[in-house]
């Protein structure tokens, strides 16, 4: 599809498989109301993309969101990024690992609350952090085994991975949260490397602290910049996903930021939002087709 110099942009709709399709009206609306080319099929029923100006997206996501399609808007050029940063907690699983280890403590509502001001940016991450692991003290190693059998990759998380990876691009793990876990979904993914903190422990107890230094939103974001220099590309060149406050350093840096299913001071301040749908969205944000998906 060639751009005219007035389509500096492109129009992404994804559907929601589960609960809808795409349909002609669907795809029209949002080609008047952006003033785009004609549409290009990325997945029947689930994808498109069209050529247009730089259209008003919060107007558009407005316009879809009760019908549980997403909206997502990106320059039209260097759409395929060579770098992916992905959060863990949340994001690339469907759980928050900290609070699924107070779970079977039995402290789960007292870590969650804190947790949930956290990632709103209520509170900030370091303290909050320092403080939900210092109720862990005296607790059994055990639990993080425990909480690893509640982990679930979300949707799309394996494709997202494989196919940038096959496509080139140096993918990362990058969590405020344990390499316990990170290490395990980092291999289930398939990610290039991997980063986040570490719990201490004495024995068979854990301590009720986290190794220094605590990996942070200024962390994420450095890991951000070293991976795009490694790859001798840009910011520009990157796409960063994450649902939580301390994602946002590098959500607003990356080319491309995309906020999954994020919590509100998020999605105020991210435009590009995976609210309805799956991590599939962030593939065809870049413009894969569904076909040239990897899955294994």
């Amino acid at each position: 599809m060639a751009d005219s110099p007035s389509h500096a942009h492109t129009l992404v709709l994804v559907a929601n498989r589960d609960a809808t399709s795409l349909t002609a009206i669907d795809i029209a609306t949002a080609r008047d109301l952006a003033r785009a080319a004609a549409p290009v099929t990325l997945s029947e029923g689930e994808a498109v993309e069209m050529a247009c100006t730089a259209p008003d997206i919060a107007a558009l996501r407005a316009v879809f969101a009760k019908g549980h399609i997403d909206v997502l808007v990106t320059p039209a050029g260097n759409r395929r990024k060579r770098v992916l940063v992905a959060d863990m907690d949340s994001t690339i699983v469907s759980c928050e690992t900290l609070d699924d280890i107070a779970a079977h403590a039995g402290i789960g509502e007292k870590i969650a609350e804190i947790t949930r001001r956290s990632m709103n940016g209520e509170i900030e991450f370091e303290a909050a952090l320092r403080e939900r692991v210092a109720l862990l003290r005296g607790l059994p190693v055990t639990l993080l085994e425990k909480a690893w059998k509640d982990v679930k990759l979300n949707t799309g998380a394996i494709e997202l991975v494989r196919t940038m990876g096959a496509g080139g691009a140096r993918t990362a793990l990058v969590s405020g949260g344990f390499t316990f876990f990170t290490s395990r979904v980092a291999k289930l993914c398939g990610f290039d490397e991997n980063h986040a903190n570490t719990l201490l422990a004495a024995g068979e107890s854990l301590t009720g602290a986290v190794g220094q230094p605590i990996l942070g939103p200024d962390a994420k974001l450095a890991h951000l910049r070293r991976l795009v220099a490694a790859q001798g590309v840009s910011v520009a060149d990157a796409l960063a996903t994450g649902d939580g406050a301390n994602d946002l350093a590098m959500l607003r840096v990356a080319g491309l930021g995309i906020a999954f299913h994020a919590k509100p001071a998020v999605r105020r301040e991210i435009s590009n939002q995976v609210n309805a749908t799956t991590l599939r969205s962030l593939l065809f944000a870049q413009g894969y087709r569904a076909a040239e998906f990897v899955t294994a």
